[in-house]
């Protein structure tokens, strides 16, 4: 039996361990980079990007910051468990080694597909300015490429690259022998694929660098830190102000739904619920187009399934923080989460959908049904193995009473922003507008007040012309 301080710790890492495999399968690999390559030498020769060329790289660029955001968090997660402690306790040294690991696999991932990038620009002076230019659609600001170019070759980054493979060099039977097990399987499977390039990307790094300087630096400093691992990942601090969005509030507020919000929305809510969500200040919030870019569904109590004829069994995914009373994707999967968790945000608006309500019963069971997947950081909707947040919501109701979304083309691919979803689900009155929370003043209004102001909150397209 776990106690509280071990379960959580169980969780943490196994949710860690969802998110690296989520963004495993949305990386991209050398061979897709193919297109984009002979995009830049055409780009190169000519002097410019024409603009279906400009799209294909911005769509992958996008992706690339997407992907890095996530992984960042995933390491940021995990710092508290990389520092060990002078004394183990039974089980510590396994879980720090699990930690180090997903942690370290998040790092190999960053250094692989930054510099398939930074590989394409080399020499192509066009290909650099044209990723160093602003794109508003997706709220990538001016020289952002120059500056991950600079962080990833980075003296002190590189040095800390090296004694991290030093650390798994020296550990590698015991950290494999912690990667058992359900996920962890998996991340060991990963870190095993990434092995062979460990060592020989490090060499391509200092060599891109030109600065051989860096042995000197881990001469020095190696013989104090060899059983700390939270060195390795100590640089990490520097992409901390990458997680959110700077000036937008103040260091350290809180977020604006507060437990007292967050009762008031639970008392007028129903199983089939939408919530559409915002972070004011989140990275999440970055790369996606709008103002609303997340989606979770409400599913309400296992009692009040029952009454409505859905699965009341338990979810397999539970939480001490609380009841699971949502469905949500995130980066860590489509997990059964607790109010706490889901709404811990700044801002959100409530959508009932308007059918059946036998249908709605079977909609809360087709949605029920994706619980345990992967998050999908490619944002292939036409595939279900892996869902984004508004997926689930697309695939929960499309096809009843008349509700039929429209995948768009964002980024180069055939999906359903949050914000697209939003544009039919009013322009076709398919859900009517509950609440809403966190636009204007932090009030919570109802009603046609809450629908019009839903309209305000952002540049509302009529999807019916």
């Amino acid at each position: 039996m776990l106690t509280e301080h071990n379960q959580i710790l169980d969780d943490m890492l196994r949710d860690s361990a969802r998110a690296l495999l989520s963004c495993h399968g949305g990386l991209p690999l050398e061979a897709n980079m193919s297109t984009l390559v002979m995009d830049a030498n055409a780009a190169q020769e000519r002097g410019y990007y024409t603009p279906d060329e400009d799209e294909r790289l911005r769509a992958a660029y996008v992706s690339y910051m997407t992907l890095r955001s996530a992984l960042w968090q995933t390491v940021q997660d995990l710092l508290p468990y990389i520092e060990l402690p002078r004394k183990f306790k039974k089980g510590d040294w396994q879980a720090h080694l699990k930690a180090f690991s997903i942690a370290f696999c998040a790092s190999a991932m960053l250094v692989r597909s930054g510099y398939y990038l930074i590989d394409m620009v080399k020499d192509r002076p066009v290909v650099r300015a044209k990723l160093d230019e602003a794109e508003p659609r997706f709220n990538i600001e001016r020289k952002q490429f120059t500056a991950i170019y600079d962080s990833l070759v980075s003296t002190g980054r590189l040095a800390r690259y090296h004694i991290a493979v030093q650390f798994f060099d020296r550990n590698r039977d015991e950290i494999f022998n912690a990667l058992r097990g359900e996920l962890f399987g998996d991340v060991a499977a990963i870190l095993k694929a990434e092995e062979p390039y460990l060592e020989t990307r490090l060499r391509n790094q200092i060599k891109r660098k030109a600065w051989f300087g860096i042995f000197n630096l881990r001469r020095r400093h190696l013989s104090r830190v060899s059983k700390t691992m939270f060195f390795l990942f100590e640089s990490v601090g520097s992409d901390i102000a990458e997680l959110t969005q700077p000036l937008v509030k103040k260091r350290g507020a809180g977020k604006r739904i507060t437990d007292e919000v967050r009762t008031e929305l639970l008392g007028i809510v129903r199983p089939g619920d939408v919530f559409v969500t915002r972070h004011d200040d989140a990275m999440s919030n970055l790369f996606l187009p709008g103002f609303w870019p997340h989606a979770a569904l409400y599913i309400g109590s296992d009692e009040e399934r029952a009454n409505m004829g859905a699965d009341a069994s338990k979810p397999e995914y539970q939480s001490m923080d609380g009841e699971v009373v949502f469905l949500e994707s995130k980066k860590d999967g489509v997990l059964f989460r607790p109010a706490q968790d889901t709404l811990q945000v700044d801002a959100c608006v409530i959508l009932r959908p308007k059918i059946a309500e036998k249908n709605m019963s079977a909609a809360l069971n087709r949605a029920l049904s994706h619980g345990g997947k992967l998050y999908d950081f490619a944002f292939k909707f036409e595939s279900a193995d892996r869902l984004a947040c508004t997926e689930l919501i697309y695939r929960t109701y499309h096809g009843f009473d008349g509700i039929d979304f429209k995948l768009t083309e964002r980024a180069g691919r055939q999906c359903l922003s949050a914000e697209d979803m939003l544009n039919q689900i009013l322009s076709h009155d398919w859900f009517e507008v509950i609440a809403l929370f966190g636009v204007g003043n932090d009030m919570l209004v109802q009603g046609e007040k809450a629908r019009k102001r839903l309209l305000e909150s952002y540049e509302f397209v009529d999807a019916s012309l």
